[in-house]
């Protein structure tokens, strides 16, 4: 069975929906043989990233970046998963009341150096969260399992 690990900062009820939404999707009863873990950011942990297939992220968009909690997952599992998990598919959704380019671009770089690649568009999410978006985030997260159970 594949793994797919969800690693989410969730601190408003919006964020909180579109990781509803992206978990839904992630388990749909459809797709078969992946199990799907979700930990918030600061619990997420090396051999956790070690043990999936693929990868969710989910952030605020903080200051115009990804959120500290986030950017502390990366900077704790950076150097020990550098070479053992490259080329592994992630998925991104980002919620911010503006601008997220800056938290995009943040995972992004962090992404890339970790040599993982980008399984499907990311779903960012401006302001209140719109039925397109949350059908969106259901989207990202039944797109990224699927492909791992394949």
């Amino acid at each position: 069975m594949k793994s797919l690990l969800v690693v989410h900062h969730t601190p408003s009820p919006v964020t909180r929906e579109c990781l509803e939404a992206v978990l839904k999707g992630a388990r749909d009863p459809d797709i078969d043989g992946v199990d799907v873990k979700s930990i918030p950011a600061l619990g997420a942990t090396v051999p956790d990233v070690l043990a999936a297939d693929g990868f969710l992220f989910g952030t605020s968009a903080n200051f115009g970046y990804m959120s500290g909690a986030l950017k502390h997952f990366f900077d704790t599992v950076y150097y020990p998963c550098l070479d053992s998990t490259r080329g592994r598919p992630f998925g991104l959704y980002v919620h911010g009341n503006n601008d997220t380019t800056g938290a995009v671009r943040s995972v992004e770089t962090a992404t890339t150096g970790l040599g993982w690649e980008k399984a499907t568009q990311h779903v960012v999410v401006t302001g209140e969260p719109a039925k397109a978006d949350l059908e969106a985030c259901w989207e990202l997260g039944a797109t990224v399992a699927a492909q791992l159970s394949t």
